[in-house]
């Protein structure tokens, strides 16, 4: 008989666990070891291993300020807050990304199939796409705020 630890440990072998990176080619690419001294220990388990933030955690879910969020893995820009809403999810979101700035696929985890959204230069797990978000799109992306970064724009 299976207890949950080791059925948890079983999952990631059976596809419904952390994103595997290795298959994918990327411009931006680090070893493990690499991206553990790049990111904290949060934006690891977020970026390279496809976790969630609790929610209503990030400062970034209160950034009302002009400018772009991007990636925290590879800084590659991802959302204007021109396409920033308030979904009262307790994550930040947007229904639109930057054009070519994530990847969308299919993503089992959990026993459910949902839309997983990565940044398109180095893979990194940011969030999944939803279709309950406003006009003009109708798409809610619910993004990991540790996952990204902040730069509010230049005023003149």
């Amino acid at each position: 008989m299976m207890d949950r630890r080791a059925f948890l440990a079983f999952i990631p072998a059976i596809g419904f666990g952390a994103k595997a990176f290795a298959a994918e080619t990327y411009a931006v690419t680090h070893t493990d070891a690499e991206w553990r001294k790049l990111l904290s220990p949060a934006q690891y388990a977020v970026l390279r291993q496809s976790g969630t933030e609790s929610p209503f955690s990030s400062p970034l879910l209160n950034e009302h300020r002009k400018g772009v969020f991007a990636c925290a893995g590879c800084q590659q820009d991802a959302y204007s807050s021109e396409t920033k809403f308030e979904s009262g999810t307790g994550w930040p979101s947007f229904w639109k990304p930057l054009d070519h700035a994530v990847v969308e696929t299919q993503d089992r985890s959990f026993g459910m199939l949902r839309t997983a959204v990565s940044c398109s230069r180095c893979g990194g797990h940011l969030g999944h796409v939803f279709d309950d978000g406003p006009k003009p799109t109708g798409l809610r992306y619910c993004m990991n705020g540790v996952a990204m970064t902040f730069t509010p724009a230049k005023t003149v």
